[in-house]
């Protein structure tokens, strides 16, 4: 049997801006990205702490040490500068794998920095 689980999570990441007229996604500090185990593309959901919006996107590759949070296309309406939001993503694993699997979970600072 396999399950769906944290895999990891960026928590509380402060949104840089958004932008409306994107295709659509979340871009990340790469940063961030590298530090929380997840790669371009992945799939992740964005929860938004100030307005109880939750999204699913796929992440895209910020300038490294930017800070940037930026939310794109359509996601842009569901946050705005300055809105917390906790981003996730999952992964599908074997029951007994998943015992023991432990996700990271990292904290960005003041401007999204590690």
């Amino acid at each position: 049997m396999q399950i769906q689980l944290l895999k990891s999570k960026v928590h509380r990441a402060v949104i840089t801006e958004a932008n409306l007229n994107y295709v659509g996604s979340l871009t990340l500090d790469e940063d961030l990205m590298e530090a929380a185990n997840m790669i371009e593309n992945e799939k992740i959901q964005v929860v938004n702490v100030n307005n109880g919006e939750r999204i699913e996107t796929y992440l895209i590759k910020g300038a490294r040490g930017s800070g940037i949070c930026c939310l794109n296309g359509p996601a842009a309406r569901k946050g705005a500068e300055g809105d917390i939001v906790i981003v996730i993503s999952y992964a599908l694993m074997d029951f007994e794998e998943a015992k023991s699997f432990k996700p990271v979970i990292i904290f960005p600072k003041e401007g999204n920095k590690l």
